[in-house]
């Protein structure tokens, strides 16, 4: 069984490249902020339940 797109500079052997919103959602202060606060929120939740 042959290998497809296996040479280098074909359109499928470059990775996609994310988006400017993608980018702004990754370094922004502000929704990491936020993301911060509902995964420990998550996990508080997950542990309150755990403890009866």
């Amino acid at each position: 069984m042959a290998v497809k797109n296996k040479e280098p500079y074909q359109q499928a052997y470059y990775p996609p490249v994310p988006t400017g919103f993608t980018k702004y959602m990754r370094t922004s202060a502000v929704w990491q902020f936020y993301r911060f606060w509902v995964i420990n929120l998550k996990i508080l939740k997950l542990m309150l339940k755990s403890h009866n």
